[in-house]
């Protein structure tokens, strides 16, 4: 029974009661109390001493214990536990990446797409409250993960991710829409798309206005993000022959549009030239969309006076067996 505190401490004054106990205790065995006066003693003297002769002190050792049980159990002993409750209000994200073939330009080290693989990794590890899930986009987009916070898994689709795994081209459309439909569902209070892509948008069925304007009645929020560095970027191209070549193109994002996307619903438009900003822009939404964790603290007590009176109860049923069935005088 382990005591962290009493209810009553005061009440372990009592124990001194004690004291005067064992004092006329001991004074009453000095004194001596024959039931049976004989004229001597001296044929008893050196008869060994049996378990009777010692036994006859404890029954008082008994009722003493009890009395120190029952005081113990006045002062209220308390076993006590400190502990934390945490409630934890998450944010539903879905990362909508562009993998056109376009994402393979130079301009960042060592390719767009990895660059924006390795970030959005860090920004998932950096959500472990929050559900996650993953939408890749070109010509055409589709799911990579649905909401998780299995943050393994993600970054496990998210290292998959690859551009030529679709028809090639930019639906920014179309790759919103999915998001939006992975969001459509949730109980989240606060939705969020981070959008990124790097090109104009040239493909899909659903415009990115039409989108945008989904997300913002289902109450998404959209952050885009534009990629590629100012003036021109080494893009790949395949020659006749098959081989791919890295030539210097004129960089074309589409800022008008994803400006549109994130003041329709609410969001940010964010421009990385490189990795570093790219980095920082991640970092920025991460600190807006922060996830309300609340922890508050709490004690419990558990009341250990009824175990001492119970053992107190024993105690004395076995002082009474022992002081009249084993320890018996005569009268």
């Amino acid at each position: 029974m382990k005591i962290t505190q009493f209810a009553n401490p005061e009440l372990l004054w009592l124990l001194a009661v004690l004291v005067p106990m064992v004092a006329l205790y001991l004074w009453r065995c000095r004194k001596g109390n024959a039931a049976v006066r004989i004229s001597t003693v001296s044929p008893l003297v050196g008869v060994p001493r049996g378990a009777r002769y010692w036994g006859r002190h404890l029954p008082f050792v008994l009722r003493c214990i009890v009395v120190a049980l029952l005081i113990v159990a006045l002062a209220r002993p308390q076993n006590s536990e400190k502990g934390t409750s945490t409630t934890t209000e998450g944010i539903d994200i879905v990362l909508a990446m562009d993998v056109s073939t376009s994402m393979l330009a130079r301009d960042f080290e060592p390719d767009r797409i990895t660059a924006a693989k390795d970030v959005a990794a860090k920004f998932v590890a950096d959500r472990p409250n929050d559900r996650i899930g993953i939408v890749a986009f070109a010509g055409e987009s589709f799911t990579q993960s649905p909401l998780t916070t299995d943050r393994s898994t993600l970054q496990t689709l998210l290292g998959q991710l690859r551009t030529g795994m679709i028809e090639d081209g930019t639906a920014i459309g179309n790759g919103l829409a999915t998001a939006v439909n992975r969001l459509r569902e949730s109980n989240a209070k606060s939705k969020v798309v981070i959008l990124l892509t790097d090109g104009v948008n040239n493909a899909g069925q659903v415009s990115p206005a039409t989108a945008a304007d989904i997300a913002s009645s289902y109450g998404i929020r959209v952050y885009t993000i534009g990629v590629g560095t100012q003036g021109q970027a080494p893009y790949p191209v395949q020659d006749m022959w098959g081989t791919v070549r890295y030539v210097p193109m004129q960089v074309e994002i589409d800022e008008a549009v994803l400006k549109e996307i994130a003041s329709l619903t609410g969001g940010e438009y964010f421009r990385a030239t490189d990795e570093t900003a790219l980095s920082a822009i991640y970092g920025q939404i991460n600190e807006m969309e922060r996830s309300r964790v609340e922890t508050s603290e709490y004690m419990t007590n558990t009341e250990l006076a009824g175990r001492y009176m119970i053992w107190a109860f024993v105690l004395l049923v076995v002082e009474f067996l022992l002081r009249y069935l084993w320890l018996k005088r005569l009268p």
